[in-house]
């Protein structure tokens, strides 16, 4: 099996370019969509996120060799056939480690990372966890366990981590309807970092959006609803540190202060975020339904902005 390289590194360039011509187009369009501290903030973290992955790739590595190398079910060469399946498969691996890192609050602590600016541009794709990394490959496990080598695996995380930095932003509006209907997109990804109760959890693919029309966690963007982004509480700071690990220090802290069963110590990291044992806590669920309950509106009436849209 041939060594790949490490395409994020080689991609640290573009993403500079993509950066300042975004910046150029949206400052030409007098959108404001980027702010100096946030835009900052996020690429301190992106930094960041590549510094530890120096230390979490190699644990990530000797999980997935152990399993190849103990336990792999079938040997999957390197052939055309086989680059497709796993397209698929690595692309359903990451719908799920999405969709739990929201639903999960032992996951969202790392995920919220991402989540946690109020603007939506290039810059904000490298606003990454400094935590994820140590744990949340649990979710591509089965990969080499079916046979495939992880270098491949490696390889394909990678393309789908660059193909979902260029959906970060507001100068595309909407692609072809046969593109909006397969792909992510940034029309799908915007509603992903949406605050508003009709957006929350919702759009977690990777690359292909079918994987939440299929499990049901799609929403179109609305042309009259504009996306708030950021979180449902946004945590006001531009310190990276805090950004990395105020989510690990609430939970942490819900976890062990005060008097509560150990089932209840153990739901604060595995119940959703706004979970709380009183009953007093909302999930994303509960502000969705009072939302639409408020407008005396039906989830359907949401599902898509147009119908020649439906696939």
């Amino acid at each position: 099996m041939p060594e790949f390289p490490n395409l994020i590194y080689f991609a640290i360039p573009f993403f500079i370019v993509s950066m300042l011509l975004e910046l150029f187009i949206t400052t030409r369009q007098k959108i404001k969509t980027y702010e100096t501290k946030d835009a900052f903030t996020s690429i301190a973290m992106g930094l960041g996120n590549v510094a530890i992955n120096l230390v979490s790739k190699g644990l990530v590595l000797l999980a997935f060799f152990f399993v190849y190398e103990n336990f792999r079910l079938f040997t999957i060469p390197l052939a055309w056939w086989s680059v497709i399946l796993l397209f698929f498969v690595d692309d359903l691996s990451y719908y799920w480690f999405h969709r739990v890192s929201h639903e999960c609050r032992l996951f969202w602590a790392s995920h919220v990372v991402h989540h946690s600016s109020e603007h939506y541009n290039l810059s904000t794709a490298l606003r990454q966890t400094w935590s994820g990394g140590f744990y949340s490959f649990v979710f591509w496990l089965w990969l080499p366990l079916l046979g495939f080598h992880p270098a491949m695996i490696l390889l394909q995380m990678s393309i789908s981590l660059l193909y979902q930095f260029w959906i970060h932003t507001e100068t595309i509006n909407k692609l072809p309807k046969w593109f909006e209907a397969v792909m992510n997109t940034p029309s799908h990804h915007r509603v992903h970092h949406g605050s508003n109760p009709i957006y929350l959890d919702r759009n977690h693919a990777g690359i292909l959006i079918i994987w939440d029309k299929l499990f049901g966690t799609f929403q179109a963007e609305l042309d009259d609803e504009k996306v708030i982004y950021g979180l449902v509480e946004n945590i006001h700071t531009y310190n990276p540190i805090k950004v990395a690990y105020l989510e690990w220090y609430h939970m942490l802290k819900d976890v062990f202060s005060g008097k509560k069963s150990i089932s209840n110590r153990i739901k604060y990291l595995v119940k959703p975020p706004g979970w709380k044992h009183d009953g007093t806590g909302k999930s994303s669920d509960d502000l969705r339904k009072e939302w639409l309950d408020a407008g005396l509106k039906s989830p359907s009436q949401f599902s898509v902005d147009n119908k020649n849209e439906i696939v």
